[in-house]
């Protein structure tokens, strides 16, 4: 029997109803812990990827560059897209292989393009690279699915409130 996926069937994104927790922290196989773990170590390796954009630098009136630079940059940005976008990349593949297309397939297309462009750009290509924009929505994703998370855990409304 093939599996149909409806608007009440939670259970192809991960998410679960009030009450229908497994372990009350598991959400897209991942939990809360790991979310605000990757938050930060992101955001640390984030603050170099900002410091080394070159457009920023440029916007905030300052300089920082260096023989190799751009390699340095693409190095710390594609460690905070394997481990930082995992989830969103796990979740992708997931919504896809489901056949339930949705938000974690927008973040993670929106990622993968950015950061494969933007090594593109690094490696010869001509344009403007995206790192540091890649890396500021992969840090806002990772604390909002982190507080989504915490939310749905706190819930205390049951689902059927008959």
């Amino acid at each position: 029997m093939e599996h149909q996926h409806t608007s009440h069937d939670h259970s192809v994104h991960g998410t679960n109803l009030p009450g229908e927790h497994e372990g009350h922290d598991k959400h897209d196989g991942h939990n809360v812990v790991d979310f605000w773990k990757r938050f930060i170590v992101c955001t640390l390796v984030s603050v170099p990827v900002l410091a080394l954009s070159h457009i920023l630098q440029k916007w905030l009136g300052f300089q920082l560059t260096f023989a190799g630079d751009q390699y340095i940059l693409a190095a710390l940005s594609s460690f905070i897209f394997f481990y930082g976008g995992y989830p969103f990349l796990k979740g992708m593949y997931d919504e896809v292989i489901h056949k339930a297309i949705g938000m974690m397939t927008l973040i993670g297309v929106a990622i993968t393009v950015a950061w494969a462009y933007s090594v593109a750009i690094t490696f010869g290509l001509e344009g403007m690279d995206f790192y540091w924009e890649m890396a500021t929505l992969i840090d806002i994703m990772l604390i909002g699915h982190y507080f989504e998370m915490k939310s749905v855990m706190g819930a205390s409304v049951p689902y059927n409130c008959s």
